[in-house]
């Protein structure tokens, strides 16, 4: 089977690790035949970092299905050239806050005390100038105003809020985390995840885990907490599923 699993919230709890117990649960699933997928709101760079090297070269989801990636080649889907104009004047006009991700590189403008900051790999990747950036794939604009909501959904963009950070989340339209599933041609996952953009999962899942009780519980199959990850991990291998 393939087992689909978000990073923060889900496996990483601090931004920086993932706890030794489930990397072992993790680990246990491969041995038993089973294909491990990680996908994140993170571009690939920033997965990196808090994903053990001997997880680099599976097959990853960054940016919430903007970034794909395997054996270590990535490849993105980037904004049209139009919309990418639009956001520009979007943020000139609004004096936006922003984190913006291409391939690699970043441009980062809010605060170095806000928690996405430190998710940043920033000694691999450079800060740039946002127009420098060789494509734009994924923008995180900070404290929204109403009326650029109201602007920003009369672009063919796919906008996710975490509540929790106070950001938005702006992809191209149609970018989610079963997009990126979809390109490595898999159909059917059990996924784990905890936030909102693990709906999309949740909903398209032969089984899904919430961990934790964030408001997307509801689409999940069944909800567990933090302490009991590598437990559910485990308990797979004693149910009757198919391998890969």
């Amino acid at each position: 089977m393939n087992f689909v699993f978000d990073i923060d919230g889900t496996l990483c709890f601090d931004g920086k690790t993932i706890e030794l117990d489930i990397q072992e649960a993790i680990e246990q699933l491969i041995v038993a035949g089973h294909k491990v997928i990680f996908a994140s709101a993170r571009p690939i760079r920033d997965l990196h970092p808090v994903l053990p090297g001997k997880f680099h070269h599976f097959q990853l989801i960054g940016g919430n299905g903007a970034f794909t990636s395997f054996e270590g080649k990535i490849e993105c889907v980037s904004f049209d050239e139009d919309t990418k104009i639009e956001l520009y004047s979007f943020i000139e006009k609004y004096n936006c806050s922003y984190l913006a991700d291409s391939d690699w590189d970043f441009a980062y403008t809010g605060e170095q005390g806000h928690p996405i900051y430190h998710h940043i790999n920033q000694v691999d990747a450079k800060n740039i100038q946002l127009k420098e950036l060789n494509n734009l794939s994924k923008l995180v604009l900070f404290n929204v105003e109403d009326s650029l909501l109201k602007e920003l959904a009369t672009l063919p963009v796919s906008i996710t809020r975490y509540k929790s950070e106070d950001i938005y989340d702006i992809s191209p339209h149609g970018i989610n985390k079963v997009r990126g599933i979809h390109n490595f041609g898999i159909r059917d996952f059990i996924a784990f995840g905890n936030d909102q953009n693990d709906k999309c999962l949740f909903e398209q899942a032969i089984h899904s885990v919430c961990v934790g009780t964030q408001d997307v519980k509801k689409y999940a199959s069944e909800v567990i907490y933090k302490e009991d990850v590598a437990k559910r991990i485990r308990n797979f291998l004693r149910q009757d599923i198919p391998c890969v």
